[in-house]
C-alpha cells in the first residue's frame, strides 16, 4: 500500500512506509505547556496505529479549575504523513526544533494556535524495552525537549495569549499496547512504577526518569542536564531518588533525586489536587478514548474534568502530571524552576513502601 510517505526517504524496512510488523506499533506526539503560576496548563497528543489503521488525537486546557478536553479519532488510511484528524493539526515547521499545533473546534469550545520551540537539541532516552514473563509488553524509542510556547488558545470564547511559557514535549514510536485490551491477558499481577520530571529552570533544562519492577530496580532509568542552545547534555551515571507521599495516598508529596555527590533536585507539588493534570484527558488509560481505540468512520468528543471534585484515589485517575516547584543545587549554587512530576504507580514497589495493586502508600 502506497502512501504519500512512500515519497520520503524515511523507510526503514523493504514495506511501504504504511506497513509495520506488529499490531501494537504507534508513533505518538505529547505535549505540555505552562504558566509559572499554575493558572494555565495545556497539553496534547496524537497517536497512529498503522496496523490498526486508526490517529487519534486530543488537547487539554486547565483553567479555573476545570479541565476542558476535546477528543478526536479517524481511520487512518495509510497517511502517515498527514498528522491531522478532526480538529487538530500538528505541523513540524523545524525538523527537532519548532512544531505548532492548530486547534479548529468548529464547536467553539476549544480553538487555537501555539508554536514550540525547543530550548535544546532534543534528548534521546534509552530504549524501552520490557517483557511480563514471556510476553513482550513495550519497546519502543522516545525523545524529549523542552521549550517555550507561542501563540493564542480560547477556552468557550475567552481567547489568552501564549507568551514564552515554558513545557515539554516528547516523540516515542515503537511497540506499547493500544487499542483493545488482550483477551488473554498475561497471568502476573500487574505492576508498573513509573515517574518523569522534566523541570524548566532559567537557561538550563533537567530530566529525570524511572521505570522500577516491585523491587525497586531499575529497568530504565536516566537524568540528564541541557543548557538553553546545546546539541549535547550532561548525563549522570547513577541518579537515586527518594519520595514522601503525601499520608494515605499514592501521590507525590515530594521527591529528591541525587544526581551525583554534588547535584541535587528537589520537588514539591503545588495545590494538591488543583495543581494535578489528568493524563486520561489525553487517552492514557481512558475506558472508551485510550489510545488507538476504534470509533468508526470518525468521532468527535468534547468532555470535562472538575479537578477539586476527583477522588484522587480512584483507580481510574492513576495516571497524572503534578505541576511542581523545582530546585535544583549544582556545586553549591541554587537554581530555582518549574516542572511536572508524572506518576504512574500500580502494583508494589518495595524500595518505597508500596505493596498490593493500589492500596495507599505505607
Amino acid at each position: 500500500m502506497l502512501s504519500a510517505g512512500d515519497d520520503f526517504p524515511i523507510h526503514q524496512s523493504a514495506e511501504p512506509v504504511a506497513l509495520v510488523t506488529d499490531r501494537n506499533f504507534y508513533d505518538r506526539f505529547f505535549f505540555n505547556g505552562y504558566s509559572n503560576d499554575g493558572s494555565l496548563f495545556f497539553a496534547a497528543a496524537m497517536g497512529v496505529y498503522p496496523a490498526l489503521d486508526i490517529i487519534d488525537a486530543a488537547f487539554c486546557v486547565t483553567l479555573n479549575g476545570v479541565q476542558h478536553v476535546l477528543r478526536a479519532s479517524a481511520p487512518m488510511e495509510g497517511e502517515r504523513m498527514r498528522m491531522a484528524v478532526g480538529p487538530i493539526a500538528i505541523v513540524i515547521d523545524q525538523p527537532l526544533q519548532a512544531v505548532t499545533i492548530h486547534i479548529a473546534d468548529n464547536e467553539g469550545r476549544l480553538r487555537g494556535a501555539i508554536q514550540f520551540n525547543g530550548r535544546h537539541f532534543p534528548i534521546e532516552e534509552p530504549r524501552f524495552t520490557r517483557r511480563v514473563g514471556t510476553r513482550l509488553f513495550m519497546d519502543y524509542t522516545r525523545m524529549t525537549q523542552n521549550g517555550r510556547w507561542t501563540g493564542w488558545i480560547e477556552v468557550d470564547g475567552e481567547r489568552i495569549i501564549v507568551d514564552d511559557l515554558v513545557g515539554t514535549r516528547d516523540r516515542s514510536w515503537g511497540v506499547r499496547p493500544v487499542g483493545n485490551s488482550d483477551s488473554q491477558p498475561a497471568a502476573m499481577a500487574p505492576q508498573f512504577f513509573w515517574t518523569w520530571t522534566p523541570c524548566n529552570f532559567g537557561d538550563l533544562s533537567l530530566y529525570f526518569h524511572s521505570n522500577d519492577d516491585g523491587d525497586g530496580r531499575p529497568w530504565n532509568r536516566r537524568a540528564v542536564l541541557a543548557r538553553d542552545g546545546a546539541s549535547d547534555c550532561i548525563e549522570y551515571d547513577a541518579p537515586q531518588f527518594r519520595i514522601d507521599w503525601q499520608a494515605g495516598t499514592r501521590r507525590v508529596r515530594q521527591m529528591i533525586v541525587d544526581l551525583d555527590g554534588d547535584t541535587r533536585l528537589t520537588l514539591t507539588p503545588r495545590g494538591v489536587p488543583q495543581s494535578h493534570f489528568y493524563m486520561s484527558g489525553l487517552g492514557y488509560t481512558h475506558p472508551q478514548w485510550g489510545h488507538g481505540m476504534a470509533h468508526g468512520a470518525g468521532e468527535l468528543a468534547h468532555d470535562g474534568i472538575a479537578i477539586g471534585a476527583i477522588d484522587d484515589g480512584d483507580f481510574a485517575h492513576r495516571h497524572i502530571q503534578a505541576l511542581a516547584d523545582a530546585t535544583l543545587v549544582i556545586g553549591g549554587v541554587e537554581h530555582q524552576g518549574v516542572g511536572v512530576v508524572e506518576q504512574m504507580f500500580i502494583g508494589p514497589h518495595s524500595a518505597s513502601g508500596l505493596t498490593g495493586i493500589y492500596d495507599p502508600a505505607a
